[in-house]
């Protein structure tokens, strides 16, 4: 079907010439599925844009060919690929919300694919997308026909995305990082469906991700990508079962286990350096010092109370524009946290996890219920006391590049706190740069904007941010969902160690339950706007009580690496 053979991209010339791919070389069969796995950086996307030959004009074809039935894609006249691309070769790109058009309804944009290929009258058409629509079990097709992608939810957008995809039913589909930052519940969903289509259509199928325990249940061979080389390659059992590599060996290991709790997460590093000497056993959690640890916290007066808390939405309104129908985000929820404490919040999107950590923080206003802090009932506080607290609640948003200014540099995005509350006048910067490398961060970043960084990278810079006026609460919301689990592996240890240094109380938001788990003291399960089950983080993994909370645990089980082998 598709053959990459001694494929190379470069990026720029001279010293400053990086080869994004370097001479790599597989083969996938007709009804097959290959697994390209890597971090961000080490050449995944690259590979898949060149195949669809819409690789950026600053891209350089050193050397290689990608043969599709037998034609050098590379090679062959742009109005022959034109003709491919969307109909015998199609593309789900990483993030639906940029590669939809946001002025064009969801049904138009589909419609659009079938026509560029088919030739149908527009009625025809347009049962043709909404079949496509019921096909990738989009509730209401119908009216999602008509909708524009800011509408819908995230796992609704990628089901559009994926619907476009396989409008024309393509020989060939590239699934390029599908799933990511997607609830598990919905991944599954979606990972499910691609199957299914496969088998329908008769489809190969060159799937992309940094998540091995995802590659495990749509792959049947995987390869393993480094800085643009394949560094191991083979069937997904084998490679999974028995890596031979220390950079797979690594990317298996970053993941939180689902059977033990850890100390600290390993990282790549300490595999391609240290050769894969880093060893479970030694940072095994001691069950008798976590308790007597817990005991400890619950001992003491909780820095934050919320009780009988209620956020609601309007959903409707009449023709005077008053609401008659409310959505209750948060619903009535009432909860403790104590000095110390990391309190895992999980659960799907729209569940209410970010209303109510905004909520916290007086972000979003909540309608009634009551929040203290530190003794204080900032429900009551107005605006300038408001202020005041601020400096000792703060917040790490699930988008770092949103969250951060573009026009500033991390320097100024640092400093602004301080300036805002008029701390550290003499030695701001030095301040800053002590951040920065507490953080992992160099100097010289200081004079760095937010688009020079890496994902993982400004999450550093979010932290340090959070982390400027000292403050004595945290809410992570959602802060390592999108990252690579390398990435994430450091980012997690960096929040633990800043724990145990300055003493800091976390709220952390995911719906990764695994993730929350290793971070967790404590776990609530959230579902529609309601905390539905609490309690020892060891206890709500090991023991669920709720069924939902089951379907959670499940999910997560089923699209990891150790759920399978």
């Amino acid at each position: 079907m598709i053959s990459v053979e001694n494929l190379s991209i470069a990026f720029g010339s001279g010293p400053d010439k990086l080869l994004a791919v370097d001479d790599i070389s597989f083969h996938l069969l007709k009804g097959q599925s290959l697994g390209l796995v890597g971090e961000s950086g080490s050449g995944k996307s690259v590979t898949a844009l060149a195949i669809m030959r819409l690789l950026p004009p600053q891209a350089i074809l050193e050397t290689g060919k990608i043969l599709f039935n037998g034609k050098d894609l590379l090679r062959s006249d742009s109005k022959l690929v034109a003709g491919l691309r969307g109909n015998r070769i199609a593309m789900i790109f990483q993030e639906p919300m940029t590669a939809l058009n946001p002025v064009k309804r969801c049904g138009a944009q589909v419609a659009e694919t079938i026509a560029r290929h088919r030739k149908s009258g527009s009625k025809a058409i347009r049962q043709q997308v909404i079949e496509l629509f019921r096909k990738v079990k989009l509730p209401r097709p119908e009216a999602i026909f008509k909708t524009y992608p800011h509408q819908i939810s995230g796992g609704q957008k990628q089901r559009v995305m994926i619907a476009m995809a396989i409008a024309n039913k393509p020989d060939l589909l590239i699934a390029d990082e599908p799933t990511t930052a997607l609830d598990v519940t919905v991944q599954k969903e979606i990972l499910d469906l691609l199957n299914d289509l496969k088998a329908e259509y008769g489809m190969s199928l060159l799937f992309i991700s940094h998540d091995l325990g995802v590659v495990a249940r749509v792959a049947d061979e995987v390869a393993v990508m480094y800085k643009g080389k394949i560094v191991e390659q083979g069937k997904v059992k084998q490679i999974f079962s028995h890596p031979e590599h220390p950079y797979t060996k690594g990317l298996m290991a970053c993941r939180p286990p689902l059977g033990v709790r850890l100390k600290r997460l390993p990282t790549i590093d300490e595999f391609l350096e240290g050769n894969g000497k880093y060893t479970q056993k030694e940072q095994l959690v001691n069950t008798s010092e976590r308790k007597q640890h817990q005991q400890e916290i619950f001992l003491r007066e909780p820095i934050l109370s919320v009780d009988n808390l209620l956020t609601k939405y309007p959903l409707k309104k009449n023709l005077l524009g008053k609401p008659t129908q409310y959505l209750h985000a948060v619903d009535h929820v009432s909860f403790q946290v104590f000095p110390g404490e990391t309190l895992g919040l999980v659960g799907e999107s729209g569940c209410g996890k970010t209303t109510l950590g905004r909520s916290i923080l007086r972000l979003i206003e909540p309608d009634c219920g009551t929040i203290f802090f530190d003794q204080k009932d900032l429900l009551a506080l107005g605006q300038k006391s408001m202020k005041k607290e601020r400096q000792h609640l703060n917040i790490v948003f699930q988008d770092p590049y949103s969250s951060l200014n573009p026009r500033m540099s991390v320097g100024q995005a640092l400093m602004e706190p301080l300036q805002v509350f008029g701390l550290h006048r003499n030695n701001r910067k030095a301040k800053v740069l002590e951040l920065l490398e507490k953080v992992g961060l160099k100097a010289e970043h200081f004079y760095r904007y937010p688009h020079e960084f890496s994902g993982g990278q400004r999450q550093r810079i979010v932290i340090a941010r959070a982390l400027t006026l000292q403050p004595k609460f945290i809410i992570c919301d959602e802060a390592v969902s999108a990252l690579d689990v390398s990435v994430q592996a450091r980012v997690l240890n960096l929040l633990n160690e800043l724990k145990e240094e300055f003493g800091f109380t976390y709220i952390f938001i995911s719906h990764d339950l695994a993730v929350v788990r290793f971070m967790s003291d404590r776990i609530m399960v959230m579902k529609d706007g309601k905390i539905i089950e609490s309690g020892d983080a060891d206890e709500i993994y090991l023991h669920p009580q709720n069924e939902y909370t089951r379907q959670l645990l499940a999910a997560n089980i089923a699209y990891s690496v150790d759920g399978r082998f």
